[in-house]
């Protein structure tokens, strides 16, 4: 039998209520209230201070992994190659941030690092240089322990360049350090309601096509499992009977299952950011991929 996946939480969920009506340990509190081992942060955007935490947060992070019970998982990054409206980064400067956020998430504890790096089209085709500032960082991220995974998120599929090129760089290095991480947006089968905070019209649809779902099929997963090291389990809208109205969550955790991954399933809630709706959102989540994880280890569906 497959081994049991792992359950953690990406704060990014509980954005808008973060930092306004929810505090750092409130996050802390809802993460392992559901049951939940691990947590996810963004960098820039939720951690006091970054790049450079000041001693007290530094204390209260610690203190508030220990009291309750969670583990760092991902830490959230951008290789921002456009600060500057005048030129791109060079590789040294993308080199030099992609340091800093791997010593950050190493002095917090984390073991993953999602940088994202800077897009050249709307099929998110990472600029040219992201793989020489990678590469000159592989030898520090082996040493601190940490893996670089960006992301495979809406609108690239499984079975792209995008892909492509990060696993080539895989093969090509022999690095253990770089791997995939997957959001499972990209199962996504019928149309979203609501982005975030946005309620989507025909405008948007008609703009960002990605949010009618793309639709990649769950079996594309097996063909890349090998090189999937997280996995944010991205949704929108679960509903009171246990429905995710744009996942097809029981394909998805058989194809997952049978790759024999056992890593980090991370909660990732983008829906309607209305207040406190996350909290339900993401609880209701974690009952029904445990339902569906303990129904295939019965046997209940392959």
């Amino acid at each position: 039998m497959p081994g049991s996946f792992k359950y953690g939480v990406s704060t990014y969920s509980y954005v808008d209520d973060y930092g306004s009506v929810m505090t750092l340990e409130d996050a802390f509190d809802h993460i392992a209230d559901t049951g939940a081992t691990g947590i996810e942060i963004l960098g820039e955007g939720q951690i006091e201070g970054y790049p450079h935490p000041s001693s007290q947060f530094l204390d209260r992070w610690f203190g508030l992994l220990v009291k309750y019970k969670l583990e760092p998982t991902n830490m959230c990054s951008w290789v921002d190659m456009r600060i500057t409206l005048q030129r791109n980064l060079t590789v040294e400067e993308g080199a030099a941030e992609l340091e800093r956020d791997l010593r950050l998430a190493h002095q917090l504890g984390f073991k993953f690092l999602r940088p994202k790096f800077g897009v050249l089209s709307h099929d998110l085709i990472p600029e040219p240089q992201w793989e020489a500032y990678t590469e000159r960082n592989l030898d520090l991220a082996h040493k601190l322990g940490v893996v670089i995974c960006p992301e495979i998120h809406a609108p690239t599929p499984i079975k792209h360049e995008v892909v492509d090129g990060y696993i080539n760089f895989i093969e090509r290095t022999g690095t253990k350090n770089f791997g995939l991480m997957i959001d499972t947006g990209i199962f996504q089968d019928r149309p979203l309601t609501h982005w975030g905070s946005h309620q989507i019209n025909e405008e948007a649809r008609k703009h960002m096509e990605f949010l009618n779902g793309i639709k990649v099929p769950p079996e594309h997963f097996l063909d890349i499992a090998k090189y999937v090291v997280f996995i944010q389990a991205k949704f929108h809208d679960i509903d009171e009977n246990l429905e995710d109205q744009n996942i097809p969550w029981k394909p998805v955790i058989s194809a997952i299952k049978r790759s024999g991954y056992s890593g980090y399933l991370s909660s990732e809630y983008e829906g309607w950011r209305a207040p406190w709706r996350s909290i339900d959102q993401v609880r209701r989540q974690h009952v029904l991929l445990r339902q569906l994880e303990r129904e295939f280890d019965e046997g209940k569906f392959a």
